[in-house]
């Protein structure tokens, strides 16, 4: 499933290539890809339809277009004129999720789902389409409500206070500019779990997935189930600075593609898991033993019904661990 900085990177594409663009007519093709809309294919369509997308904005995985109703207009780059927008069209890529822009002349992909038709733009493509393979995810339209701090909802071009209703509930990510280490590790200290399950726990801080929890627990020389009210603030700093600095250097390379179902808008894979040093490795030397002439090898582990993969020798289970 596409973790932070893969949904980042569709973000960052549809900011250069629909904001600020009026959606002309939408095709629903397969009703399921719809069915969080409550209202129904009409409603969902009446929604979007001459509708112009103000922004694009994330927090942790949760992905949502701002929409301006055709009465409001964009002002300069896309951003509201006479309002706020009070509606957005949500985006939930679950496991094969697609949304790619295309010309109108590219044949249709076999599991489009849902086809939008934005006003002309110079040299840009003139349709977003919604492609999903497994059908767990899908778009619905929701409303915006005022964020609970009073700071921006997520990562956008033009940040406003408000956020998309289903997203109200998680937390800020550590790519976010408002987000607080202070209350991270406040809330941190109070929990009686182990490490990698707090990282986990979208309340407590967003878009951390099983991939970078275990590659950033590697980087930060921290295992899994270390109990985090016995983490010193020191190395909640490493742990949540070693997981800000792998998410970035995941986005650098595209994010991570195990697999042909996650792409960018323009349909291409990203590379870093070829970069990865814990998930996926178990059997295989750890490379920071290696350089230090260390003999050690990856192990895996069940956890939470998927795997988390650590070092025995660079970071040792604890005594107490909590899974």
């Amino acid at each position: 499933m596409p973790e932070l900085p893969e949904v980042e990177v569709v973000r960052r594409g549809l900011v250069s290539w629909v904001r600020g663009r009026t959606i002309e007519s939408v095709d629903v093709l397969d009703p399921r890809s719809i069915r969080r809309h409550a209202l129904g294919t009409e409603d969902f369509i009446g929604n979007l339809e001459g509708a112009t997308v103000a922004d694009v904005v994330r927090r942790g995985k949760f992905l949502w277009l701002p929409l301006l109703d055709a009465s409001a207009g964009p002002a300069a780059g896309g951003a509201p004129a006479n309002g706020r927008p009070a509606i957005a069209l949500m985006a939930h890529l679950g496991m094969s999720g697609q949304l790619l822009v295309q010309d109108g002349a590219v044949p249709d992909e076999k599991h489009l789902k849902v086809r939008i038709r934005l006003s002309p733009g110079d040299g840009l493509p003139g349709q977003l389409r919604f492609v999903d393979q497994r059908i767990f995810g899908g778009l619905f339209v929701t409303s915006l409500v005022p964020t609970d701090d009073g700071g921006p909802g997520g990562l956008a071009e033009s940040p406003l206070p408000l956020i998309a209703e289903e997203a109200a509930h998680i937390a800020r990510d550590p790519l976010d500019p408002a987000f607080s280490f202070d209350l991270f590790y406040r809330r941190l200290r109070k929990r009686k779990t182990g490490l990698k399950r707090a990282l986990l726990d979208q309340g407590l801080v967003s878009g951390i997935g099983n991939i970078y929890a275990d590659e950033a627990l590697w980087r930060a020389r921290l295992h899994f189930a270390r109990p985090t009210d016995t983490l010193r603030r020191a190395e909640a700093e490493r742990v949540l600075g070693s997981a800000r600095d792998v998410m970035l250097d995941a986005l650098a390379a595209g994010g991570t593609s195990f697999d042909s179902l996650y792409v960018n808008v323009n349909g291409a894979s990203g590379y870093f898991d070829r970069s990865l040093n814990a998930y996926g490795r178990e059997g295989q030397p750890c490379q920071r033993c290696a350089a230090a002439g260390i003999h050690s090898v990856m192990r895996r582990d069940q956890f939470m019904n998927r795997s988390s993969h650590t070092c025995p020798v660079c970071q040792p289970r604890p005594r107490n661990g909590r899974w």
